[in-house]
């Protein structure tokens, strides 16, 4: 099975009105990852949204670099970040949720 590793964030208080002149960017980064390095899943959590999460394919080099060149990151618009190894004991295809 594929090592697979999380990268969860804590977003700032005010993220709403915060991540507005970022956003772009930051969507922008996630696709890049997404269609070039080992991005396979991502979006926000919560409503309004409290953080995010993202799923990478490989160690957590991977996740690091990611999070290292998040526009998100250097705009101060995360609070706190873990990054764990995620051990999958059931999955499916999410092609049909998109």
């Amino acid at each position: 099975m594929a090592t697979l590793t999380i990268l969860t964030y804590e977003y700032v208080d005010d993220i709403l009105e915060l991540r507005k002149p970022h956003r772009e960017a930051h969507l922008e980064h996630i696709r890049r990852w997404s269609d070039e390095r080992g991005l396979v899943l991502a979006g926000a959590v919560g409503d309004p949204p409290s953080g995010g999460l993202f799923v990478f394919e490989g160690e957590a080099a991977e996740a690091e670099a990611f999070a290292a060149a998040d526009p998100y990151g250097a705009a101060g618009l995360i609070a706190s970040s873990r990054i764990e190894p995620w051990a999958v004991v059931a999955h499916r295809q999410f092609d049909e949720l998109r």
